[in-house]
C-alpha cells in the first residue's frame, strides 16, 4: 500500500472521549491507574472533575462504574482489555451485564501488538469472552477514524459496550467523505469475486494489501471490514460467502471464540462455506517488537497473502 498516515486507535480513544465529553456533560470516565497508556488522560486534563482514577483495582472500578450509570452518567471503564475484559470478568458480566446497565468499557492494548509487555499482557481471549455475555456490543475498529465513530456510537447505544482499541498505530484507511459508521453493519472495502476475506481491528490495512497481491495473480478478492463483531452482520457475511464460495477471517485476537467463530456460526446455519480461520492459533504470545510479533503470528500482508494461496485456493 501506499504510504499513508498511522495512529494508534488507543490515541483515537482518547481524543474522542475528549471531544465527547465537551458535547456532552453525563459523560464520566474511570481508569485503573493507566490514564497515561490508555490516553484517557487527554479528557482528565480536559474534564479533571470527571475523570475518576480508580487505582489498580479495576474490579472495583468496573462496580463504580455501574453504580454511576443508575444515576444518569454515562461511565466509560478504561484500562488493558487483559484487565478489563480479563480480571473483571465477572463484574462485567454481574454487575454490568446481567442487570443491562449503560456502561461503555473501553480496552486498550490488545492482542499481541501490545509487543514487549509480553505474554501475560497480550490479550488474545477478550472478543470471545465479551462475546458470551448477553446483551453485550463487541466492536473492534480498525483504525483512527473508525475508532473516534465507535465512541460517538457506544454513547449513543443504550446499553453495555465492549470496545477494543490498540497500541501499535495502524493505517487510517477509513478517511474519506463517504465512510459511515453504523452498529452491526460491517462495510465493503474492496469488492472479489473468487474469495471473501472478512477481517477486523489492526489486520484489517493488511488485507487489503494482501488483496491487492492476490489481485496481481488475477484473484479478486472482497474485503469486508468487521468493526462490530457482535451484533454481526449477518446478511453480508451470508451473501459474501455465497457470492465467492469462499471465505476468510482475519483477526489479531485468538482463532476460538473471535470473529471467526462469529462467522463460522452464521455459515453453518445460513450458507455452509469454506472457511480458512487466520489468528493467533491456540497459543499466547511472547515479548518482542509489536511489528515484529505481527509478523511472526502470520499478520502481516504478506503472512495473509502466503496463507490464503497454500490453504484456501
Amino acid at each position: 500500500m501506499s504510504e499513508v498516515k498511522k495512529i494508534a486507535t488507543r490515541e483515537s480513544y482518547g481524543n474522542a472521549l475528549a471531544e465527547l465529553g465537551k458535547e456532552h456533560e453525563d459523560v464520566v470516565v474511570l481508569d485503573a491507574d493507566l490514564a497515561a497508556a490508555t490516553k484517557t488522560g487527554v479528557f482528565k486534563k480536559a474534564f479533571p472533575e470527571r475523570h475518576i482514577d480508580c487505582g489498580i483495582a479495576e474490579c472495583n472500578m468496573i462496580g463504580v462504574a455501574a453504580g454511576l450509570s443508575t444515576t444518569g452518567k454515562v461511565p466509560f471503564a478504561s484500562s488493558f482489555a487483559m484487565f478489563a475484559a480479563g480480571r473483571a470478568f465477572e463484574q462485567v458480566r454481574n454487575s454490568v451485564g446481567y442487570p443491562k446497565l449503560n456502561v461503555k468499557i473501553g480496552a486498550t492494548h490488545a492482542g499481541i501488538s501490545v509487543g514487549e509487555d509480553g505474554a501475560s499482557h497480550q490479550c488474545n481471549e477478550d472478543i470471545a469472552l465479551m462475546r458470551t455475555i448477553p446483551g453485550m456490543v463487541v466492536i473492534n475498529p480498525a483504525d483512527d477514524v473508525e475508532a473516534k465513530a465507535a465512541v460517538k456510537a457506544a454513547y449513543e447505544h443504550q446499553g453495555p459496550v465492549y470496545l477494543r482499541f490498540g497500541r501499535l498505530a495502524v493505517p487510517v484507511i477509513n478517511d474519506r467523505p463517504d465512510y459511515k459508521f453504523e452498529l452491526g453493519k460491517g462495510v465493503v472495502l474492496r469488492e472479489g469475486k473468487d474469495l471473501a476475506i472478512i477481517a477486523t481491528g489492526l489486520p484489517v490495512a493488511n488485507c487489503l494489501e494482501a488483496a491487492e497481491k492476490l489481485a496481481a495473480d488475477g484473484i479478486e478478492a472482497k474485503v469486508i471490514n468487521i468493526h462490530t463483531i457482535k451484533p454481526l452482520d449477518e446478511e453480508l457475511v451470508a451473501a459474501a460467502a455465497k457470492e465467492t464460495g469462499k471465505v476468510v477471517t482475519v483477526e489479531e485476537h485468538s482463532v476460538i471464540g473471535g470473529l471467526g467463530s462469529a462467522v463460522c456460526d452464521v455459515l453453518c446455519a445460513q450458507a455452509p462455506t469454506k472457511v480458512l480461520k487466520i489468528g493467533i492459533n491456540d497459543t499466547y504470545g511472547e515479548s518482542g517488537p509489536a511489528a515484529e510479533l505481527v509478523k511472526k503470528y502470520g499478520l502481516d500482508a504478506e503472512s495473509i497473502y502466503e496463507k490464503i494461496k497454500s490453504q484456501i485456493l
